[in-house]
């Protein structure tokens, strides 16, 4: 998940081709907040106040509580090596964070991120929100997994389309309202999913968000992901890998292609 091929650039085709028949928002951004540049963002929520936050890439993979507005670091903990950390979601008194390749996922307390389990799932593990009643989980493939939040066993699936083709590599993903956001890596878009059909209903479209490309560490990989929002003050965050800011972003209105 972290290079770009020639197979996983061949499966963006089709989500590029149906990006101009749906809804498209475009954003303005709210406000800017410091965010840790060596940060390789895999998984961000936000919770009573503080952002959650996954980092990626072996051995420097971890889960941390992030102080919004100054971006400082308050508590982490290290994915056990050499696991290549992804996507996080509170469940009650739990952090639930998967991994990329290994088959693995760990079990965190949420007041102190000590680890306190582990727990097992064939394929790949790329992201992880909750619906409040389920857990949801990407894997890159089109196909959502509905896991059970006590077992963590899969008891469902949504199979995302757009425009009636599969839509791949759908990578962070946050519930809002009711709809289910999802990065799809390798772009500048977050795809707005009904969670019953699995249909895209519209685009977010981020161009121009975040840094310049070129002054990025790597910049075919330092890129959009991670959604974040606050239910309670309706707010959406985004940012990108080893990018220096979050951003809080209004959707403006949709526009139809």
């Amino acid at each position: 998940m972290n290079r770009i091929t020639l197979a996983l650039a061949g499966l963006l085709l089709p989500c590029l081709a149906t990006a101009a028949t749906l809804p498209v928002q475009g954003y303005t951004v709210v406000h800017a907040f410091p965010h840790d540049p060596a940060a390789y963002t895999e998984g961000l929520f936000y919770l009573d106040g503080f952002l959650y936050e996954a980092t990626g890439t072996v051995g420097a993979s971890s889960v941390r509580k992030v102080e919004l507005d100054s971006g400082k670091v308050l508590q982490q903990s290290a994915t056990p090596w050499p696991d290549y950390g992804e996507g996080i979601v509170a469940w009650k008194d739990r952090l639930i964070q998967l991994t990329w390749q290994d088959h693995e996922g760990f079990v965190y307390d949420l007041a102190t991120l000590t680890p306190r389990a582990k727990f097992a799932y064939p394929g790949e593990g790329w992201s992880l929100t909750t619906d409040g009643t389920h857990l949801l989980m990407s894997d890159g493939t089109p196909t959502i997994r509905v896991l059970d939040p006590d077992t963590l066993q899969q008891v469902g699936r949504i199979d995302v389309t757009a425009d009636g083709l599969p839509l791949a590599n759908l990578n962070e993903l946050e519930w809002v309202k009711g709809e289910l956001y999802a990065n799809v890596w390798l772009t500048d878009r977050i795809a707005r999913i009904d969670p019953a059909s699995g249909k895209v209903v519209g685009w977010i479209d981020l161009a121009g968000l975040g840094p310049a490309r070129d002054s990025l560490p790597d910049p075919d990989n330092d890129v959009l992901n991670g959604i974040a929002y606050d239910a309670a003050r309706d707010r959406l965050f985004v940012t990108g890998k080893r990018w220096p800011k979050v951003y809080e972003i209004r959707l403006r209105p949709a526009r139809s292609r």
